[in-house]
């Protein structure tokens, strides 16, 4: 019998933990994202995300997750990869 609040805690705290593993990442803003951040999506390191910030500053703020191909790298396969991830908003 004592067994049974055991097995019960333990099935509890495993359907809690995979809840958590399937919890959708928060969207990145690439107007205000830095390079670490950048990093997190998909297909995007270290260069391309310094692309991104580079460009942003040379042209101004992104006007859509769809003007992010403008960056030498990027193409229309990552920007659909990333579709649920990148959002664009205002810097301010």
């Amino acid at each position: 019998m004592k067994r049974l609040p055991i097995l019960a805690t333990l099935v509890l705290l495993l359907s809690l933990l995979t809840s958590f593993a399937h919890a959708n990442p928060a969207a990145i803003n690439i107007n205000t994202a830095d390079v670490a951040t950048l990093v997190e999506l998909n297909g995007i390191g270290p260069s391309k995300a310094e692309a991104i910030v580079a460009y942003r500053e040379a042209n101004g703020p992104f006007s859509s997750p769809e003007e992010l191909a403008k960056v030498k790298g990027i193409g229309e396969r990552t920007l659909e990869k990333n579709a649920d991830l990148i959002t664009v908003e205002s810097a301010e």
